[in-house]
């Protein structure tokens, strides 16, 4: 079973998935936000932090099935589910296949797009440099998923996330990015959905497409967007930010769609 750890004492469950790269720690800048209203299950996906790498293709599907045995060994029947990133994929998976269990579903700094071909063949690049230079493709990345316009003031951030990524095992990191490729489209999961969505992004992330992902979502009442001047990672860049709009939207509402 994937590791993980439950902290808070909120009525409101709140799954957190981390992106690729990372590990249940991320969520430590916001957590202190969060924690007093909800009871925060943070798991370590397949081949990241503490848990084990499960083969040589961790498919998102894969994946979401690992979080669900997670949810049912701690007899959790309602959750409010957000994933950063892949995390975000994963939680797409996981309300396709379980949509009964969730309360609440939100894309943090992900989107419900496939890679284009472009990305695809990004990632199948990566292939070898991962297997092979891990701490270099690490190294190249990692900086470039933070706002560029704010690198000096997020130095320390930075150099968390690198080291997070270093700790990584590579061939975990391999068999999530083989999965990630072949993703397919979940808009249909947001268009079906009865629980409410709420998407989170950045102005400036460089790993997902913030304005085409927020301008083709489903028109319907139960999903809410913001925008905020950030990269990728708004856990690092605006935590406090981020858990305010959580916390409030989740378990309460908010005007749709603000900008901050």
């Amino acid at each position: 079973m994937l590791h993980f750890e439950r902290k808070g004492n909120g009525k409101e469950t709140l799954v957190l998935l981390h992106g690729f790269m990372e590990n249940s720690s991320i969520w430590s800048d916001m957590e202190p936000h969060l924690s007093e209203n909800f009871s925060l299950l943070k798991i370590d996906l397949p081949g990241h932090g503490q848990s084990e790498v499960m083969g040589e293709i961790h498919t998102i599907d894969l994946m979401a099935d690992e979080v669900k045995k997670v949810l049912d060994d701690q007899k959790l029947e309602k959750v409010h589910l957000l994933g950063h990133s892949m995390g975000g994929y994963i939680s797409l998976a996981f309300a396709e296949k379980h949509p009964e269990t969730l309360k609440s579903l939100t894309l943090f700094f992900s989107t419900y797009f496939p890679d284009d071909d472009e990305k695809k063949e990004q990632r199948i690049k990566s292939y070898r440099i991962i297997k092979d230079a891990f701490a270099h493709y690490a190294r190249a990345g990692i900086p470039n998923l933070f706002n560029p316009n704010e690198r000096d003031i997020l130095e320390g951030k930075i150099e968390t996330a690198l080291k997070i990524a270093l700790s990584t095992n590579n061939l975990g990191a391999l068999a999530c990015v083989k999965g990630m490729v072949d993703r397919t489209d979940k808009k249909h999961v947001l268009e079906n959905l009865e629980a409410k969505i709420l998407v989170l992004g950045g102005k400036h992330d460089n790993a997902v497409k913030t304005e085409k992902t927020i301008k083709n979502l489903p028109d319907r009442t139960n999903i809410k967007s913001y925008v905020l001047d950030c990269g990728h990672n708004g856990h690092w860049e605006k935590p406090s930010i981020c858990a305010e709009i959580i916390n409030t939207e989740l378990l309460h509402n908010m005007p749709k769609n603000l900008v901050f």
